[in-house]
């Protein structure tokens, strides 16, 4: 695994910005998407944190699959897992990146040009208020946990989020993940329970929320 990201991250000067495309939604907020900046890790590698582009795509799709075979393995059916395509994911997340008031992260380690996680986020789809904002998706590959990666997604989230007006954020989690542990040390608290439906199987899972976006865009580092 590499080495904790140090405890600084900068924004990248050097870095081509992406336009300032303003995306206006059904809720009649506005904002800017997120700026790329870059993750200096003590091991010398850069991993840039960047809202995602359509070539994007592929790798994105990869990691979701690589990670679900890795993180679920005995929580979700063999079979269902063994049969995940990454050509159908990658038609699912394009087709995500053109939703009105949904947004895409990557993190990528570009030392080999590589997407390694992601983080894919909007307007809440089952949880008021109507400004809140939903966290529908984190994903790191296994070998770039306690990097602190993970951490700076949602950071960068949260402060997207802020500048949305939003006032919070939540997460649903699969109550058998065994990193659920990472948003509760990132300090989201459980709100609520439901299920959710795998393939042939319910599912429980776990409502996780941050009521301090201000404090969660800023907060130190936690391993993941």
């Amino acid at each position: 695994m590499p080495d904790r990201a140090d405890s600084c991250m900068r924004r990248d000067r050097g870095q081509a910005q992406s336009s300032a495309r303003r995306e206006r939604g059904a809720d009649g907020l506005s904002g800017r998407r997120p700026h790329p900046y870059i993750i200096l890790m003590r091991n010398f590698r850069r991993i840039e944190i960047r809202p995602a582009v359509p070539d994007d795509v592929m790798m994105i799709a990869s990691v979701l699959v690589s990670t679900w075979r890795a993180t679920f393995r005995g929580i979700i059916s063999d079979a269902y897992l063994d049969a995940m395509k990454v050509e159908d994911q990658a038609i699912g997340h394009a087709r995500r990146m053109r939703i009105p008031g949904a947004f895409l992260l990557v993190a990528v380690d570009l030392s080999e040009d590589r997407v390694v996680g992601f983080a894919n986020y909007g307007r809440a789809r089952s949880m008021p208020p109507a400004f809140d904002r939903e966290l529908y998706e984190l994903y790191l590959l296994p070998e770039f946990h306690g990097a602190g990666i993970g951490a700076a997604l949602v950071r960068t989230v949260a402060a997207h989020c802020r500048e949305l007006q939003a006032s919070s954020l939540f997460a649903w989690v699969l109550k058998g993940n065994p990193n659920r542990a990472f948003y509760e040390r990132l300090g989201a608290r459980a709100v609520g329970e439901g299920r959710v439906s795998v393939g042939r199987e319910s599912l429980e899972q776990i409502a996780y929320r941050w009521d301090d976006l201000v404090k969660l865009s800023g907060a130190g580092n936690v391993a993941t």
